[in-house]
């Protein structure tokens, strides 16, 4: 017998018949004889309903109401599957954030998971019931329900493993696994049994849609077994593991995430000198703008072109405080530049091979297509280049890394 957090998207509660289809799921682990505490979402389309419906009474509702709000959305779906489930003679209970007792800070809309007090999960397990949660909330010190930002369910659905002590938290959603690439882009993008935390995280945080960035974190720091799994079709999905895969397994490269929500900015002619990086990046920061990339080059005539890369949202408030910024620091001008992506290769094989950068420059060059900035970490080597490059670039490289579903096979 085994304890598993299970955490249902969206699109997996988006109907009555979906969440007729999830206790089907559940009922099934819970007559193997295993424990489960379920996650949910609200159904789709619902969170940004209550926001359309917020934005009908107020321009800028309070934080702290949009939380009482759009938290309602899971206590639909909550009540839903516990019905659902009680039809089909199991023992479950719904409960809400605040009744399971998980306890954040007061970051409404996008609130930490400080605490959570298991007393409440543990009673209806050891009583053969089903316990489901609603994803996406919790409640602060001064009794104020929260919310947890984007893909809070799944850090919700992470954080419950984590304090249960879970053999494993199964993420299910509308894919049935981590693939090496968006299979839409690349249509021999094969699935991955398993991934490394490290590869995830670099993964979610270059693009990668399947997980948000802050579950991954927290399964890696609590050390929860994650699985990735579809709602829609059997199969045992990818696992993702502290263990290192060993190299037999594990190809140099695991996987081509890619960006395209991303804009470049140059400030150009800026004076060489030191504190002159401080002076361009401390006013986007104060604007809350976030940066990635950054390329720094200096020339002989002891000026240097600055260039960064911001979320394509951010693009014209940070060309407008650049373009002040250019005055200030007698600069020549300042540009950018909004039709660009960002292509990654994450791998941990990398570690341990040479000429992985040198591969990719060339097969970008083979396909005539320009790198406009670089950036490498242990396990990572991202490239900006033009967006219209974006699926051949993603094609190419796929192919030459040997990561193509057929040869695969071979």
């Amino acid at each position: 017998m085994a304890l598993y957090v299970q955490k249902y998207g969206g699109t997996s509660v988006g109907s009555i018949e979906r969440i007729e289809a999830v206790a089907d799921k559940v009922k099934s682990f819970h007559d193997a004889g295993h424990q489960l505490v379920v996650a949910v979402s609200a159904m789709s389309g619902e969170t940004n309903r209550l926001i359309g419906l917020a934005k009908g009474i107020s321009d800028s509702p309070t934080p702290r109401e949009m939380d009482v709000l759009v938290s309602t959305g899971e206590q639909v779906t909550i009540a839903l599957l516990a019905m659902a489930l009680q039809k089909r003679g199991v023992n479950a209970r719904s409960f809400t954030g605040w009744q399971v007792g998980i306890k954040t800070d007061s970051a409404y809309m996008k609130a930490r998971i400080e605490d959570i007090d298991t007393q409440a999960m543990r009673k209806q397990l050891d009583a053969g019931g089903v316990v489901i949660v609603a994803g996406f909330q919790g409640i602060d010190d001064d009794n104020s329900i929260t919310t947890l930002g984007r893909g809070g369910s799944d850090t919700t659905g992470v954080a419950l493993a984590a304090a249960l002590g879970a053999d494993e938290c199964q993420i299910y959603t509308d894919v049935d696994g981590v693939y090496t690439t968006d299979p839409r882009v690349v249509p021999a993008a094969r699935r991955m049994d398993k991934v490394t935390f490290e590869e995830m995280l670099e993964m979610a945080s270059l693009g990668s849609k399947i997980l948000q960035i802050r579950s991954v974190e927290f399964a890696g720091k609590y050390k929860v077994p994650l699985r990735v799994l579809s709602s829609f079709k059997e199969g045992n999905g990818t696992l993702i593991t502290m263990e290192e895969i060993s190299s037999v397994e594990n190809p140099v490269i695991s996987g081509i995430a890619f960006n395209r929500d991303e804009a470049k900015l140059t400030l150009k002619g800026v004076p060489d000198v030191p504190g002159v990086a401080s002076r361009i990046l401390v006013p986007i920061s104060d604007a809350n703008i976030e940066v990635d990339m950054i390329v720094q080059n200096v020339s002989e005539d002891g000026t240097t072109d600055f260039t960064f890369t911001v979320n394509r949202s951010d693009y014209q408030k940070a060309l407008k405080i650049l373009g002040n910024l250019s005055q200030e620091l007698n600069a020549r001008e300042a540009t950018g530049t909004d039709d660009i992506c960002k292509v990654s290769m994450v791998g941990v094989g990398m570690r341990s091979h040479a000429g992985v950068a040198s591969k990719m420059f060339k097969v970008l060059a083979d396909e005539n297509i320009n790198i406009l900035a670089i950036t490498t970490s242990e396990i990572k080597i991202s490239v900006v280049i033009a967006e219209k490059y974006l699926e051949l670039a993603v094609r190419a490289l796929h192919t030459a890394f040997g990561l193509d579903a057929e040869e695969q096979a071979e």
